[in-house]
């Protein structure tokens, strides 16, 4: 009775009064948590409990709107839950971008030949696609149609292959383009097949370089073709240990001697034409001073 009037005149829940035993504490009502919302949220979404509980560990003060719909936007490009989950946990930044912005770069994505799993395939080896400023991407497509002249079937095939070509740089890209294109004579349509640019220009130029040097490829004259060289397929997909074998008739170490000593040559080649350059413009610098003395 005293416990109930005790009660009744809202004094302490949990403590004593004067002449009464201590009454128990009532457990506190466990007011909402940061985060079990959101949690459920991501739950309803196709994560698990412990795909959730690594989503909300990236990036923990953003705010749960955005953490949403950057996971929503890749689910709906076909991605699993654990593929997403992937993709941001490499790629944090894409938490931070607004959901429509995603959803923009998704559209020109597809616009550009990227469609179902080849989409899901290159944003996941490449979710700097996501970031990559829009006027670069645009230049790299303009620079592939415009300058090497590939057709929009071919584009399209050039991309699906290997989306990082919209990560390189447009000058770096159009030289790979011209070196397959001028000195080794191949032309768009075999360099699609072969999947030119998947291949560093580096090793590219090592693995031609090394055939040329043997008397197993012949640079063509301007204008004509060689049917007689490797296909450049066979020179870019096959593993070095094959290539060396079928291709080039050598071996590793002959190889690894070579690439060094090529490395060497382009090196000092480097170095001398820098010293052509600042020699050129002393030699400007010189013919102005000069020609300023004979006007005076």
């Amino acid at each position: 009775m005293a416990g109930r009037l005790l009660w009744g005149r809202g004094w302490a829940v949990a403590g004593w009064a004067p002449g009464l035993c201590a009454l128990p504490a009532l457990p506190a009502f466990p007011g909402p948590r940061r985060g079990c919302g959101e949690a459920a949220a991501l739950r309803a979404m196709g994560f698990t409990q412990e795909q959730a509980r690594r989503l909300l560990g990236l990036q923990p003060r953003l705010g749960p709107q955005r953490r949403e719909a950057a996971a929503a936007e890749l689910l709906l490009l076909g991605l699993s839950a654990e593929a997403a989950l992937g993709l941001l946990e490499r790629s944090p930044e894409l938490l931070r971008m607004p959901a429509e912005r995603l959803q923009e770069r998704s559209a020109e994505l597809r616009r550009l030949g990227f469609c179902g799993g080849q989409l899901q395939r290159a944003v996941s080896c490449c979710p700097q696609l996501f970031t990559l400023p829009r006027r670069r991407m645009a230049a790299t497509v303009r620079m592939l149609r415009e300058r090497c002249l590939f057709t929009a079937e071919q584009l399209r095939e050039v991309l699906r292959s290997c989306p990082a070509v919209l990560l390189e740089e447009p000058c770096h890209l159009h030289h790979h383009f011209q070196y397959a294109y001028f000195r080794m004579g191949v032309q768009q349509k075999e360099m699609v097949k072969a999947r030119l640019f998947q291949m560093p220009f580096v090793e590219l130029r090592n693995r031609h370089i090394f055939l040329e040097r043997r008397g197993l490829y012949q640079t063509p004259h301007k204008g004509q073709t060689q049917t007689g060289n490797p296909k450049l397929k066979d020179i870019l997909q096959l593993p070095e240990k094959d290539f060396l074998s079928s291709l080039a008739h050598s071996t590793p170490e002959e190889y690894q001697v070579f690439k060094k000593l090529l490395a060497r040559e382009e090196e000092e080649k480097e170095e001398e034409e820098g010293r052509d350059a600042l020699y050129t413009e002393e030699d400007e610098d010189l013919d102005g001073e000069g020609s300023n003395r004979a006007w005076e």
